[in-house]
C-alpha cells in the first residue's frame, strides 16, 4: 500500500497538469468560436439551437445512464461490463433520439418558433452517435489514461468551430451549428475508438452486471437529469416568456460564465473520482485528500466570481457586440455559479469515490427543490433573475454537499469554515474595491472596444493583486501555500 499511493500521487499530478493544459486550450477553442460566430448569428439563431437542442440534451443523460460511471468504479476484469455499458446506452440512445423526433411539434410550439421544432428533429441523429464515444472515453479514464482529454477534447473542440465558424461565414445561419454538432461527435468517436483500442464484442452483455451498474448509477442519473432538466426548465421559461433572442442571449451568458471555471473543475474532477476510488480503504487520507482539494478549487473559484460580477456586463459587450447586452446581464448574476460549481466538484467526487453514491440523492433533492422555487421567484425580473436563481441554487447544492461530505468523511465543520471563509472575505476585499472603481470612474463597457478590454484587463489583475495581498492578511497559511506553489511550478517550467 504504502509503495502504491507515491506512483498514484505522481500519475495524479502529471495528469492533473496535462488535463489543465488540455482543458485550456479547448476553453480558447470555445471562447474564441463563440466570439466569431457572435458577429455572424443572431441571438435569435442562437437561441434557435439551444431551444431545439435542450431536449436532446437532457435524454442525452437518460442514454447513457450514469453507467460509464460504474464502469471506471468497477475493480478487476470489466470486459463483460464494458460490452453491457455499450449495449445499453447505445439502445437508450436510440430510444432518446425516437423521443425527440416525437417532440419536435411540440418543441415548436412551446417556443412559438418552427425552426426550433426543426432543429431538434434534425439533431436527434447526434444522440445515437455520442453514444458510441462513452465505453472507449471511461475506459481511457479508468486506467487513467490522458490522452481523452489532451487528444479526444481538443479535437472536437477544433472540428466544432472550424465547421460551425465555416458554414456560418456561408450564410448557413443557424444549420451552421446543427452540422458542426455531427462534425465534432463523429470526429470525438472516431478518435475515442482509435485511442482506446477497445471494439465492441471481447464481452458479453450481462444483465446481472446492467442491473448491479444501473444501482450504482442511479443517484448519479437523478443528478444529471436534474441538472440538465433544470437548464432545459430555464431555456423553456425564458423562449416561452420572452423570445428567442433572449435565449440566445441566456446561452451566450452562461456559456462565458461557465468558461473560466471549467478548466478548474473538469481537470480536477476528472482525476479526482479515480483517486478517491482507489484511496476508500483509507479514511484519513481521503479526508486529507478532500481538503486539500476543496481548499485549492475554492481558492481559484472565487477571484474569477468577482471578476464577473464587477465587469461581466461590460466583458461580454465589447467582446460580443452591443446586441449581446443581454448576455452580459446573465453572466453578471451568474457570478455565484462558478463558486457553488467548484465545491460540486470535490463533493460528488468523494461520495462517488468511496461508494457513497446514493448519498447524491440528498443534493439532486436540494438542486431541485431550490432551482425550481429561486427561478419561479426571479423570473419576473427577466435574464437577470434567471441568471440569480442559477447562482442560488449551485451554491444551495454546493452547501448541501459539504454537510453530507462531513457525515460520510468526517470532515469537522470548523475545518471547512477555516478553509473557506477567509479565502471568501480577501475576494469580497476585492470584488468591492474594483466594483466602485468600475461603476464610479471606468465604465469599460462604454470605450471602444481595444480600450475597453485593456481596462477590463487592468482591472482584473487589480482584482487579482488585491485578492491576494487580503488573502496574505486573512489565510497567511494559504497565501505561503499559494506562493510555494508557484515557486515549484516556474521551477518545474525551468527544468522542463
Amino acid at each position: 500500500m504504502t509503495a502504491r499511493v507515491p506512483a498514484l500521487g505522481s500519475v495524479l499530478r502529471r495528469g492533473a497538469a496535462l488535463s489543465v493544459l488540455a482543458l485550456g486550450a479547448v476553453q480558447v477553442i470555445t471562447f474564441g468560436q463563440t466570439l466569431v460566430l457572435a458577429r455572424l448569428l443572431t441571438p435569435a439563431e442562437v437561441g434557435a439551437f439551444a431551444a431545439g437542442t435542450a431536449l436532446g440534451l437532457v435524454l442525452m443523460v437518460f442514454a447513457e445512464g450514469a453507467l460509464t460511471q460504474a464502469l471506471i468504479q468497477r475493480d478487476g476484469d470489466v470486459r463483460d461490463a464494458a460490452d453491457t455499458v455499450f449495449w445499453a446506452t447505445l439502445g437508450g440512445a436510440v430510444l432518446a433520439a425516437l423521443a425527440v423526433v416525437t417532440a419536435s411539434p411540440l418543441i415548436a410550439d412551446l417556443f412559438g418558433d418552427p425552426v426550433a421544432g426543426t432543429v431538434a428533429a434534425a439533431t436527434a441523429g447526434a444522440l445515437v452517435l455520442h453514444s458510441l464515444t462513452h465505453v472507449p472515453e471511461a475506459l481511457m479514464q479508468r486506467r487513467l489514461d490522458f490522452r481523452r482529454r489532451i487528444v479526444v477534447d481538443p479535437i472536437g473542440a477544433v472540428v466544432f468551430a472550424g465547421v460551425a465558424v465555416a458554414m456560418a461565414a456561408a450564410g448557413w445561419g443557424v444549420w451552421a451549428l446543427v452540422v458542426a454538432q455531427y462534425a465534432m461527435v463523429g470526429a470525438c468517436v472516431l478518435a475515442g475508438f482509435l485511442l482506446s483500442g477497445w471494439r465492441p464484442g471481447g464481452g458479453r452483455l450481462s444483465l446481472r452486471l446492467w442491473w448491479a451498474m444501473v444501482t450504482y448509477a442511479f443517484p448519479l442519473v437523478l443528478g444529471s437529469l436534474v441538472e440538465r432538466g433544470r437548464d432545459a426548465v430555464e431555456i423553456a421559461i425564458v423562449g416561452r416568456a420572452l423570445d428567442a433572442s433572449a435565449v440566445g442571449n441566456y446561452r451566450y451568458g452562461r456559456r462565458i460564465a461557465v468558461l473560466p471555471a471549467t478548466v478548474v473543475v473538469e481537470a480536477g474532477g476528472f482525476v479526482l473520482f479515480p483517486a478517491f476510488a482507489r484511496l476508500a480503504g483509507d479514511p484519513e487520507r481521503v479526508r486529507e485528500a478532500f481538503l486539500r482539494a476543496l481548499t485549492w478549487i475554492w481558492f481559484c473559484a472565487l477571484p474569477v466570481a468577482a471578476a464577473l460580477a464587477v465587469f461581466g456586463e461590460a466583458l461580454a459587450v465589447l467582446l460580443l457586440g452591443e446586441p449581446w447586452r443581454g448576455a452580459g446581464v446573465v453572466l453578471t448574476a451568474m457570478a455565484g455559479f462558478g463558486l457553488g460549481q467548484a465545491v460540486n466538484a470535490v463533493t460528488t467526487e468523494v461520495l462517488k469515490g468511496v461508494g457513497r453514491s446514493a448519498r447524491i440523492n440528498w443534493m439532486t433533492g436540494a438542486g431541485l427543490v431550490s432551482g425550481v422555487g429561486l427561478l419561479i421567484l426571479l423570473v419576473p425580473l427577466g435574464l437577470p433573475g434567471v441568471g440569480l436563481a442559477v447562482s442560488g441554487s449551485a451554491l444551495v447544492v454546493a452547501l448541501a454537499g459539504l454537510a453530507l461530505v462531513r457525515s460520510v468523511v468526517g470532515v469537522p465543520g470548523r475545518a471547512l469554515v477555516g478553509r473557506m471563509l477567509p479565502p471568501a472575505a480577501a475576494a469580497l476585499v476585492a470584488m468591492g474595491s474594483v466594483g466602485y472603481l468600475e461603476r464610479t470612474v471606468v465604465h469599460a463597457g462604454t470605450w471602444p472596444v481595444p480600450a475597453g478590454l485593456v481596462l477590463v484587463a487592468g482591472e482584473a489583475l487589480l482584482l487579482g493583486a488585491i485578492y491576494l495581498a487580503a488573502l496574505h492578511v486573512v489565510a497567511p497559511g494559504l497565501a505561503r501555500a499559494v506562493r510555494e506553489a508557484a515557486r515549484a511550478w516556474g521551477k518545474h517550467a525551468k527544468q522542463s
